[in-house]
């Protein structure tokens, strides 16, 4: 018997169409688990995104840096009826991560 493993892709928004441009950033047992790793990658690219914004507290400049040049994961296989939107989640978060006190840029990991 064959255990699905899901894999998680990060694609980068400023070369969204360059298929070699994605990073394997790991397999996971369950969808679930790929889903809150990809949910970690947006969040910190939000993070690194926000840095490097003119305006910190505004959650549309935020939104707009991310899908211009932020980090966009995906899951596959994508088991039926589920699909995680990296644009979704980011707009959600947006919000959010503009209320967090500003993190330097040397402590972001990136």
């Amino acid at each position: 018997m064959s255990t699905i493993r899901y894999k998680v892709t990060s694609y980068d928004n400023f070369d969204p169409y360059e298929e070699c441009a994605g990073d394997d950033e790991g397999t996971f047992s369950t969808y679930e688990e790929a889903v809150a790793y990809a949910k970690l990658i947006v969040d910190r690219s939000l993070r690194w995104e926000r840095s490097q914004a003119s305006d910190q507290t505004d959650p549309i400049e935020l939104y707009e840096r991310y899908t211009d040049f932020g980090d966009d994961p995906a899951v596959v296989p994508e088991p039926s009826g589920q699909h995680f939107s990296a644009w979704q989640y980011a707009e959600m978060r947006c919000c959010d991560i503009c209320r967090e006190p500003p993190i330097e840029k040397s402590k972001l990991g990136l």
